[in-house]
């Protein structure tokens, strides 16, 4: 019965979010005023378009928390916190008090290094806050202290500018099966993965060979992206988390399979690509790309390498800027 009434809160409290995206002046991005976002900054309290969310991303979370308003779950401070900055039109009011003459917002279609500019200028450097308000913070957000968010590395900040992102990825990192015991008789895991500077975790499971996390981590994509890294440790309290095994994700497949067959809200449900299992690669079976309800996803098993045994399941989601 607790469930039920948890599904109806969750329901309610969502449903006023997306009522408050619907009045006018959140129609539109806040950075760039591209028509109907769907993504928002729960603690500027903004809402904002996909391109305009990577580069928000990349900023870290203790300068902008970005959740998706159809794929995230929020909770009820956020949402009442939103709600309470009042939208779009009274954020920009501060944040853009102080917009020089002659400086121009950028347009929907601008380049990513004019969105970067603007948008690190306006959040990150507070150029555009009345002075006494401007409070600029030199702090870094650390992925291996902060699950589920991903952040760049301080050797990477000063050419995140240069970077120009393709897309998000959303992994939900389900389970995992037999890990590998790295205490007396078991072990306390958790999930890294890893895309370029970028890094984000899962929570521990205490004691659990077989745990299950439902947790959905997400990263930005640059043009030049590499594999997904993932890796599986055993938390120590008194020591060096213990590695559990680890494994890549090649991302081209699920990339472009979307690529080739477009919008995949236009789509009917259906496979578009397989990544298949092989010996140079850490499969555990073959893995389909498909579109799912309008969105690409592709279900991953992995069987972990440089380990004695142990299997990881995945559900990836990818959202082109382009779209």
């Amino acid at each position: 019965m607790s469930g039920g009434h948890g599904d109806a809160g969750t329901s309610g409290k969502m449903a006023k979010l997306k009522l408050f995206l619907h009045k006018s002046e959140n129609r539109i991005c806040a950075d760039c005023s591209a028509p109907d976002p769907k993504w928002a900054s729960a603690n500027i309290g903004v809402f904002i378009c996909v391109k305009c969310s990577g580069v928000h991303r990349s900023l870290g979370t203790h300068i902008s928390k970005v959740l998706s308003v159809t794929l995230d779950k929020w909770t009820d401070n956020e949402v009442d916190s939103m709600i309470e900055i009042g939208g779009n039109f009274h954020a920009n009011a501060i944040y853009e008090a102080f917009l020089p003459e002659g400086c121009r917002k950028p347009r929907p279609d601008c380049t990513q290094e004019e969105r970067e500019k603007f948008i690190r200028s306006k959040y990150e450097l507070q150029e555009f806050l009345e002075p006494s308000l401007r409070i600029v913070s030199n702090q870094s957000s650390d992925p291996g202290k902060h699950a589920g968010s991903a952040s760049h590395s301080d050797g990477s900040m000063s050419e995140v500018g240069m970077i120009e992102y393709i897309g998000i990825l959303n992994v939900k990192v389900i389970g995992g099966t037999n890990l590998a015991i790295r205490d007396m008789s078991s072990s306390d895991p958790y999930v890294v993965l890893t895309l370029g500077s970028q890094k984000a975790q899962t929570s521990v499971i205490n004691g659990n060979l077989n745990p299950v996390w439902n947790e959905e981590l997400k990263f930005s994509v640059p043009q030049q992206y590499g594999p997904l890294k993932l890796q599986v440790f055993d938390h120590d309290m008194v020591s060096k988390d213990d590695l559990m095994g680890e494994a890549e994700i090649d991302l081209q497949t699920m990339i472009n399979a979307a690529a080739a067959f477009g919008d995949p809200e236009l789509l009917e449900d259906m496979q578009i690509g397989r990544w298949l299992k092989s010996a140079d690669n850490a499969l555990a079976r073959d893995s389909a790309v498909v579109v799912a309800g309008g969105k690409v996803k592709q279900g991953v098993s992995l069987k972990l390498q440089h380990t004695e045994s142990g299997e990881l399941e995945l559900e990836m989601e990818w959202m082109p800027l382009d779209m």
